[in-house]
């Protein structure tokens, strides 16, 4: 029953004229060694990184190949002084910033203060030779802080054992940039796409939430706490120390957080003035140790960071931990972290490149983060990454490129060599006012919002994400967000949809008939499309569904009166594979057809499952003239059968007519 040569009425074009047909084409068969290779290309390098090497003589590869790894020396020549100023602006504007949120997040991860400094030294020069991003501020930040906290803490008590501990987050650090390093140049930046926008949008604002929650004890100038962070056992430690609760260090907190809040609600509303959000902390520092210096502050209940050793960062590489038992809990609290981190770091980075009309490569930035943790945990630094607010800042401050990052590295540490004595009198709840500030900022209400009258089910998981982190734990929180987000991902696989379509008045256009509810049923004929691939999860499903499909339009009949059910034709346009469960089951679903006198037919199968249903023979079972490029030839086809012909697919005498077309 050949359809290659046979000009239907029906499916002419718009123009008037006719059009030959064309077979549905088995691709060539190509060997397994080729086909294997494109596979793993199309999987790990989409982007094709190695396109610009292609017919370049040995020294320029190997200058591409560092301008790869190091972007520095791509940009780098081509600098120009004029950009300077800009960047120099922005350099020292994210270092009122960093200085003193460097400091809170370490006393936030348990550490001590220092090393927020150390951690806005190092890294940002590690960063500004190998990040591509011109707008990434590289930094400490409060999540990863909370989560080495929370992970190392149940381990090793930071107050019993604070050289172990601080050991371990040197070590956690370490592996988190193995670990980041590795997925860029594995190239599996696609695992870090598993923690979905739903996914970090409730994470970030229950982490938040919890931060927040801890930073009580520094407000109230409690010295017991409790070491848990969900919210039962904080509000339990904050309520049974009532008499605890020292008010000059409440209304100190409360005026600062009352002064942070402020600026940062004038610099969103008057965008320009976005440098006195940035150096509002900086500010609160800088008052609150003049304040506690003059008032004798910590004589009275004000607890003060005290002495910070002045000197660049030491050398810290012997104090890794790579023996028993403690050399678990710092792999596993390095990985999560690591992919924490990443997420936040990528998807800042890109943000921004929207912003300026750039793109960075995701694989090369896992590279770069991962190096930069590498080497940090070498000298003393723990996680870092790009923070939101410290790259917003460095965005609305106008930086040119990278350099932004070296200017804040020089300025810390110039405060390192300098200026660390100066805070010695900066309170403790100033910090705690600082962190609180911040927190705010990443509760998303307008993306949670959002994603309630987009998509329910992204609700929640970002809902479930939340109430995970505040109610149980912050890994809890990411476990179930992940596991909610994977639920969702298999539920996509193993329940595609399957669409009935329909004739669109004049037109050889058929689509969905829920959209478009003038689209018309075809007499004789039901066309369905699946809208996924076909494989073991959703094979089974499928058939059932179909064959359903197949019982509500003949019921339909019966009731309307109309014409029998004859042909089945399946729209394949977006199936892009198939396997063998599914092979198997088109040919259930042709032997349940064949019984009930209907005949399927097949409609624009691409190449792979054309391929696999040749070699699973269902081609040869079927007939390849039953198989057709679109719905309206497929269509057509049945319709000159349906009026040609006796209604009995079983039968031969179709074929007979349509070969003697």
């Amino acid at each position: 029953m050949g359809n290659s040569d046979y000009v239907y009425p029906s499916a002419a074009t718009e123009g008037g004229g006719g059009e030959c047909l064309h077979r549905a084409a088995i691709p060539p068969p190509q060997p397994f060694v080729k086909s294997l290779k494109n596979s793993l290309k199309e999987t790990f390098f989409p982007d094709d990184p190695l396109r610009q090497f292609k017919n370049q003589p040995a020294a320029r590869k190997v200058l591409l190949g560092l301008q790869y790894f190091f972007p520095v020396l791509e940009w780098g020549p081509r600098y120009r002084l004029a950009l300077l100023k800009s960047d120099l602006i922005s350099g020292i504007t994210i270092a009122s910033l960093a200085i003193p949120q460097g400091i809170s997040y370490a006393k936030l991860a348990n550490l001590p203060p220092i090393l927020g400094l150390y951690s806005s030294f190092i890294p940002p020069l590690i960063y500004a030779m190998m990040g591509s991003s011109k707008d990434l501020a590289v930094g400490t930040v409060a999540v990863a802080s909370l989560l080495i906290s929370a992970m190392l803490g149940a381990e090793v008590s930071p107050a019993q054992n604070p050289t172990l501990y601080l050991h371990l987050a040197f070590t956690a650090t370490f592996f988190a940039g193995v670990f980041q390093a590795s997925l860029g140049l594995l190239r599996l930046g696609f695992i870090v796409d598993f923690l979905s926008h739903a996914t970090i949008v409730g994470f970030m604002a229950g982490a938040a939430t919890v931060v927040c929650l801890q930073q009580l004890k520094g407000i109230l100038g409690l010295t017991h706490f409790t070491h848990a962070t969900d919210l039962v056992s904080v509000l339990r430690s904050v309520f049974s120390q009532v008499d605890q609760w020292r008010w000059e260090s409440g209304v100190l907190g409360c005026c600062f957080l009352f002064f942070l809040l402020v600026t940062r609600y004038f610099s969103k509303k008057k965008p320009k003035f976005f440098w006195i959000s940035a150096m509002a902390p900086l500010t609160s520092v800088i008052l609150g140790s003049l304040l506690v210096f003059l008032t004798h502050a910590e004589k009275h209940g004000v607890e003060v960071i005290g002495e910070l050793k002045k000197g660049l960062n030491p050398v810290s590489i012997t104090d890794l931990v790579m023996v028993s038992p403690h050399l678990s809990i710092a792999i596993k609290t390095g990985i999560i972290t690591g992919v924490i981190a990443l997420a936040e770091g990528i998807a800042v980075g890109r943000s921004f490149a929207m912003f300026k009309h750039y793109n960075i490569d995701g694989n090369k930035e896992m590279v770069a983060i991962g190096t930069m943790n590498m080497v940090g945990s070498c000298f003393s630094c723990y996680l870092t990454t790009g923070p939101f607010s410290r790259s917003a800042v460095n965005f609305n401050a106008g930086c040119k490129t990278a350099v932004s990052n070296v200017v804040m590295a020089i300025a810390v540490m110039l405060t390192l060599l300098f200026l660390t004595p100066l805070f010695h009198y900066t309170p403790l709840v100033v910090l705690s006012s600082i962190i609180i500030s911040a927190m705010l900022g990443l509760i998303d209400y307008d993306a949670a919002i959002h994603l309630w009258k987009v998509d329910k089910f992204d609700f929640l998981v970002c809902i479930g994400a939340y109430a995970g982190v505040v109610f149980a734990s912050v890994e809890i929180g990411l476990v179930i967000a992940v596991a909610i987000s994977l639920l969702r991902l298999l539920l996509f696989v193993a329940r595609p949809r399957t669409l009935v379509l329909g004739n669109l008045p004049n037109s050889t256009v058929y689509r969905n008939v829920e959209q478009y509810p003038n689209a018309g049923n075809v007499p004789g004929i039901l066309i369905l499309e699946i809208d996924a691939p076909i494989y073991f999860a959703n094979s089974s499903y499928l058939r059932e569904r179909i064959i359903r499909w197949v019982d509500e339009e003949e019921d339909r009949i019966k009731a309307s009166g109309d014409s029998t059910l004859q042909y089945v034709v399946l729209d394949m346009s977006a199936v892009g594979n198939i396997d063998t469960s599914g092979i198997s089951m088109f040919e259930e679903i042709k032997k349940i057809l064949d019984r009930r006198g209907l005949k399927i037919v097949l409609a624009n199968p691409g190449a792979e499952v054309m391929k696999k249903l040749d070699k699973g023979k269902f081609i040869e079972s079927l007939g390849h003239e039953w198989i057709y490029l679109t719905v309206a030839e497929a269509v057509a086809a049945c319709n000159y059968m349906l009026h040609s012909c006796k209604p009995n697919p079983e039968t031969d005498e179709k074929t007979e007519a349509w070969n003697s077309v």
